[in-house]
């Protein structure tokens, strides 16, 4: 989707945001919103519990095929596919994409959480036709995320690979969820963010030293799958919360 096209659906939301509504159809809508989050929740709740160990893979969706992170994605998802565990991605393409397709030719589980978006979103052609589920709410789309991965791989990647990474980190930082491995890939490409956070956020106490802990930062898919591996010859594989 174009800038142009992309601003007018913004003016669209805006507008209809701001359209004075009764207190019956503020009630109504709200009261269906709840039963199609009841729906998702207990769909994907369903779904995955009967899928068993994962890896979650979160990166961009505009990472190109052939491209350096795109292959370094697809050699970690075959990798770890290859000790047993099962692939999860936000199901479309990009590093979406290359996490599903290693899972796939591995042979291993190839789960897809789509979400519906009027851009850059359509599921790829390598999720298992049982194990793609898609979403309209975000917050649930994350929900299964947190709840059915034992692990992180966060790839290179925009507001989205941000947004779950923080999700993430803020959840065990806070003990809402066990601590379980996130591992950031490519020093290059995050290396600035996490010299930022140690100098201002830490160096301002924002948060404490130790929870630049909760994750590590590889460059190698050998490095990433090694962290994912020691963590459980450790701990046994559990649900997160």
């Amino acid at each position: 989707m174009d800038n142009i096209n992309l601003e007018k659906d913004r003016e669209e939301m805006l507008r209809e945001a701001f359209i004075p509504k009764s207190w019956s159809e503020i009630k109504s809508n709200d009261s269906w919103d709840v039963f199609k989050i009841m729906s998702e929740v207990v769909g994907g709740f369903e779904k995955m519990t009967r899928i068993g160990p994962c890896v979650t893979m979160f990166g961009s969706a505009r990472t190109k095929p052939g491209t350096h992170y795109y292959q370094l994605a697809e050699e970690i998802g075959y990798l770890l596919t290859k000790k047993g565990y099962g692939i999860i991605s936000g199901g479309g393409p990009g590093i979406m994409e290359a996490a599903n397709k290693a899972a796939h030719f591995a042979g291993g589980k190839s789960v897809g959480l789509n979400i519906e978006l009027p851009f850059e979103q359509t599921p790829n052609a390598f999720i298992d036709p049982d194990k793609l589920i898609t979403f309209d709410f975000f917050f649930v789309r994350k929900l299964m995320f947190m709840k059915y991965s034992q692990g992180y791989i966060v790839m290179p990647g925009g507001f989205g690979t941000l947004d779950e990474f923080f999700e993430a980190v803020t959840l065990m930082q806070t003990h809402k969820m066990i601590t379980f491995p996130v591992v950031m890939v490519g020093r290059d490409y995050w290396g600035g963010l996490l010299k930022w956070m140690k100098e201002r956020m830490v160096g301002e106490h924002n948060i404490n030293p130790a929870d630049m802990d909760i994750f590590t930062l590889v460059d190698t898919a050998a490095e990433a799958v090694k962290v994912i591996e020691e963590f459980y010859a450790e701990y046994a594989l559990k649900p997160n919360f």
